[in-house]
């Protein structure tokens, strides 16, 4: 397992491409459906796969979360990703996937791990209503394979809001309108409806105005429109539009892709991106950088986000 993993720091860089790379994993025989699930996790998200070490039990953890295991020194949750995600299964997983993403770090256990793929986010499609209603909103994306294999994509962000339990509502209480920039447009894309949630609450305790949207695709759609609404007006996108803020992972469109569309299309001159993500480590940061990112800020800490979008908001300004 350690050879499957062990290039994924030498991974080819992707920004700009519309492409991903995705360890494809499964979490047992659902004794209900009498089928095997295929499930997708960015590898940019992994650090390693191993062998299930001893988990410790812990007292009040939230009902998927099976303990804790010791990691070099570090103690982790480790997830049940099986019972988070309502599979029942007769055999106990003894995978475990070391996911590290937000500044977190996390087990996640499964049945087993097949392999790395390489695709094209126009290949990964929002998850149908259905499919979403009985994932309870677990999936963002979803593709069909050459074989036909069907493969979801969990929102890990998802899985980490709900498992850690953190009750944040505080933090918006504690985010203050400026004067400065109360009444500005933030455009924003993300297909994590807890992202999305998040950056909701923020830019509304900020008396912001918004766009949102659930993917790069229908980002770049509807900034295209506000384009040409401009132009039929004679006004500067601009004055419509004060920032732009991106998730990195979606379907259809990443955001690497969507800022390098909005940055090499000279009506959008003068408008800003934030890349807004769980992708935190510097190399994706490096990506970011590699096709016009402005600046980047990780994902769940609405205070970082706060002074993120004030600052940008207010050098637009100038």
């Amino acid at each position: 397992m350690s050879d499957l993993l062990k290039k994924i720091d030498a991974r080819t860089k992707l920004a700009g491409t519309n492409k991903l790379e995705i360890l494809l994993f499964t979490l047992g025989l659902d004794q209900r459906s009498n089928r095997r699930e295929n499930f997708g996790i960015n590898v940019f998200k992994v650090r390693e796969v191993m062998r299930t070490p001893e988990i410790t039990q812990a007292p009040e953890m939230p009902p998927a979360v099976e303990g804790m295991v010791s990691l070099r020194g570090n103690l982790i949750p480790v997830i049940d990703l099986a019972r988070y995600v309502g599979v029942k299964t007769e055999s106990k997983p003894d995978i475990m996937i070391v996911s590290e993403y937000n500044g977190h770090t996390q087990g996640f256990l499964v049945e087993a791990v097949d392999t790395i793929l390489r695709l094209d986010w126009t290949q990964m499609r929002v998850p149908p209503e259905m499919l979403n209603n009985n994932m309870r909103g677990l999936v963002t994306a979803v593709t069909e394979l050459d074989s036909g294999k069907l493969v979801m994509m969990l929102d890990v962000e998802k899985v980490l809001a709900e498992t850690n339990q953190i009750d944040d509502a505080h933090e918006f209480r504690a985010i203050q309108p400026q004067s400065d920039v109360v009444g500005r447009t933030v455009f924003y894309a993300d297909d994590s409806a807890i992202a999305r949630k998040q950056i909701q609450r923020t830019l509304e305790a900020l008396q912001l105005n918004y766009v949102e949207t659930i993917n790069g695709k229908k980002a770049w759609e509807e900034l295209q429109r506000i384009a040409a609404q401009a132009e039929q007006t004679g006004r500067p996108v601009k004055d419509y539009v004060q920032m732009i803020l991106t998730d990195v992972e979606m379907p259809e469109m990443d955001g690497y892709m969507l800022t390098k569309s909005v940055k090499s299309d000279p009506r959008f001159a003068g408008i800003p991106v934030l890349m807004h993500s769980s992708l935190s480590g510097m190399s994706n940061q490096k990506l970011g950088q590699s096709v016009g990112v402005d600046a980047y800020v990780a994902k769940f800490e609405p205070h970082k986000l706060t002074e993120a979008v004030v600052s940008m908001l207010r050098g637009q300004q100038k």
